[in-house]
């Protein structure tokens, strides 16, 4: 398996989730709605979830063992940090050009 798209898509609201996530797999298979969340530990990923008749989320789609959800997990969370040094670089470059 290799995750060949991941795109990440900042949520601009306070609070503790940061992007969703959309990753391709294998340039065929496309999962929507991973989420970027801030937790106390540090950034973590939640699989995309619903809600089920007894109130508790439940997983759409998830990794079935820990190696790769840690492989999937890291390839998001790199593009996640790749991206805010991206805009927040971009600001920079524009806030710089403000002054000229």
């Amino acid at each position: 398996m290799n995750i060949t798209d991941v795109r990440v898509r900042k949520v601009s609201k306070e609070g503790k989730m940061k992007a969703v996530v959309s990753i391709t797999i294998d340039d065929e298979f496309v999962v929507h709605d991973i989420k970027v969340i801030e937790g106390e530990k540090g950034l973590f990923i939640a699989m995309p979830s619903r809600k089920a008749a007894d109130g508790e989320y439940r997983d759409i789609a998830h990794p079935i063992n820990s190696e790769t959800r840690g492989e999937i997990q890291n390839i998001i969370l790199n593009k996640y940090e790749e991206t805010v040094a991206t805009e927040e670089a971009a600001s920079e470059t524009e806030n710089d050009m403000a002054y000229i």
